[in-house]
């Protein structure tokens, strides 16, 4: 089910890329064309930048596909190196609850509040900030779900394979 989603998300946000890309180029065509163009631009090139940025999160973390440094901890014994891949996924864990938590506050308060974003088209706030606390949130679930296996690697005696898996986004499932 995660690897669905996963696969869903980043799907999502290859379409919220083509999205950005084919709403720019026709408001820049219609500025030099007909010297108008698109209403709102702007507030919607940034709120599919959030589905772009933020949805393919869980599948960087799952695929392990995330920016480390090594320059030292490759010269540690690797058991040493399997604790600290854990101790960052720990780190991760509570650098994301700030996040969802003002998420949270930001989502909530833009559904109840009904806020929209001051322009011709006057476009709903609350599609973006969902969007932003659901891929947060997912990719917190997927962190504790891989850290959780991790732990349970060590304590079998077995080692973490830190190694990049692009298996979601080769596989297409």
């Amino acid at each position: 089910m995660l690897r669905w989603l996963e696969r869903f998300l980043l799907d999502v946000a290859a379409a919220a890329i083509l999205a950005l890309g084919a709403l720019i180029t026709a408001s820049v065509l219609l500025r030099v064309t007909v010297n108008s163009g698109i209403p709102d631009t702007v507030v919607m090139v940034a709120e599919l930048m959030v589905a772009a940025i933020i949805l393919p999160l869980a599948a960087t973390v799952a695929a392990r596909a995330n920016i480390v440094v090594e320059v030292l901890t490759q010269h540690f014994p690797r058991r040493v190196q399997d604790w600290l891949v854990v101790f960052g996924g720990v780190v991760g864990l509570l650098a994301l609850l700030p996040l969802i938590w003002a998420g949270w506050k930001e989502a909530y308060d833009a559904v109840m509040g009904g806020g929209f974003f001051f322009g011709q088209l006057s476009l709903p706030k609350w599609p973006g900030r969902v969007l932003f606390l659901f891929g947060v949130c997912f990719c917190w679930i997927r962190l504790a779900v891989q850290l959780a296996g991790d732990v349970r690697t060590i304590a079998r005696g077995g080692h973490i394979d830190a190694e990049p898996d692009h298996q979601i986004m080769e596989e297409g499932v």
